[in-house]
């Protein structure tokens, strides 16, 4: 499903004007990513929970060379779904 395609199915279901739904998505996204950026968890119960997980440097090997690499230390996002997104799924 595209950002599209999901402004068009909350923009249904709501009951709100295309633009309403794409402002609701917008501001609904950028709260998470600047939430985890914080370094502070999302938690929907039911639906998931988005954290953010450091990764530490490590070595590495370019495969086309086999030379060894230094892989910076970074922060990755992380989403962990809910008890009822899994049995939803399931």
């Amino acid at each position: 499903m595209t950002k599209a395609e999901l402004v068009e199915k909350v923009c249904s279901e709501a009951n709100l004007s295309r633009a309403a739904a794409e402002k609701a998505i917008n501001a609904f996204t950028s709260s998470v990513m600047e939430t985890v950026k914080k370094g502070d968890k999302v938690n929907l119960v039911g639906f998931g929970t988005f954290s953010m997980s450091k990764r530490a440097a490590r070595d590495g090997r370019n495969p086309q060379t086999g030379e060894r690499i230094r892989i910076k230390a970074a922060n990755i996002p992380k989403f962990k779904p809910g008890k009822q997104f899994k049995d939803f799924i399931s």
